[in-house]
């Protein structure tokens, strides 16, 4: 996949053993040059970050995370790890996090699976099987329950249709419709089926033949007829359906609106997306919020970490 709407680029004249040095000068003796780090690393693609990592184990033999972690520290420690951190290995990291010990972080699960493509969801199968010696889709299962569970282990099959089948798609749109608003209860089964292996080209026509014969928007029918994880869970693939970077402004906004900041969500939102859309994300945010992403980050964090995700960021669309 080509990305050329992330504000994070691969420089063309890049030397890694160059950059090692520039990151080991910046760490080496008494305190640590943090604005050399967050400058550096914030300006290389992640594929050159993992060559950076490299060339400093040969040139030092020292592993360059492990040093980052030694020197820094936070929220800004937590950022600069996620962006050294492999792009697939990040999202396994993640969802095994989120599933580990006491209580389950359904919100990171919804994010990932519903957003990630169908290639990606297949990357991240297999780099989960090879980091922690078990699939995905067991542990999933282990952590999570009903008709949440049983859309997330669709979407962890990675095998939504391609294109539109034109044919369902009035269909689709009067399966949805009888499953929910025109019956008491609701048929979550339609629900998890139709929106969990449908493409996303697909599922804007049937959300659209779905409102002309509903008079709703799925997401609305979809907030009256689920609740709890299930209803996250499907208006993230519904939203997703439509526009990614839609989605992901609004993941953004809620991780910073009202009192506290969920860093967690704010870090992995702008770590996973600055490659990919964040143009995009950014634009979509203007357009929903009254302010830009740029002064909603700096209204909300402060230090090194606010200057790296201002980087990230890449500008203010005041």
């Amino acid at each position: 996949m080509e990305a050329t709407r992330g504000t994070v680029k691969a420089p063309a004249n890049f030397n890694a053993n160059q950059d090692a040095e520039v990151l080991y000068k910046a760490m080496k003796g008494l305190g640590t040059d943090e604005a050399a780090i967050l400058a550096l690393v914030t300006a290389r693609s992640n594929a050159q970050r993992q060559q950076i990592k490299a060339a400093y184990k040969t040139l030092h033999g020292k592993d360059l995370v492990s040093d980052l972690k030694g020197e820094l520290t936070g929220k800004f420690e937590t950022l600069i790890v996620a962006l050294m951190t492999p792009i697939v290995s990040y999202d396994v990291n993640q969802l095994h996090h989120a599933m580990k010990g006491a209580g389950t972080t359904e919100k990171v699960l919804v994010e990932i699976l519903a957003s990630r493509t169908t290639q990606q969801v297949k990357d991240i199968n297999a780099a989960y099987k090879l980091e922690y010696g078990h699939n995905l889709e067991d542990d999933i299962t282990g952590d999570t329950s009903g008709y949440f569970q049983r859309l997330l282990v669709i979407l962890i099959q990675a095998s939504r249709q391609q294109g539109v089948q034109e044919g369902l798609v009035d269909s689709d749109a009067q399966a949805l419709f009888k499953a929910g608003e025109q019956k008491t209860g609701t048929d979550e089964e339609q629900f998890i089926t139709i929106l969990g292996n449908r493409s996303s080209l697909h599922l804007k026509k049937v959300f659209d033949a779905y409102m002309k014969l509903s008079g709703f928007e799925i997401e609305e029918s979809i907030k009256r007829e689920t609740s709890g994880s299930l209803q996250d869970l499907l208006l993230a693939v519904a939203k997703c359906a439509r526009s990614v970077p839609t989605y992901y402004a609004e993941v953004l906004y809620k991780s910073m609106k009202g009192a506290g900041t969920d860093d967690n969500t704010l870090i992995r939102a702008m770590v996973s997306r600055s490659e990919l859309d964040m143009l995009d994300i950014r634009a979509e945010f203007r357009r929903m919020f009254a302010c830009s992403l740029h002064s909603m980050i700096t209204g909300d964090t402060s230090g090194d970490y606010r200057k790296t995700l201002l980087l990230l960021c890449g500008g203010n669309d005041a």
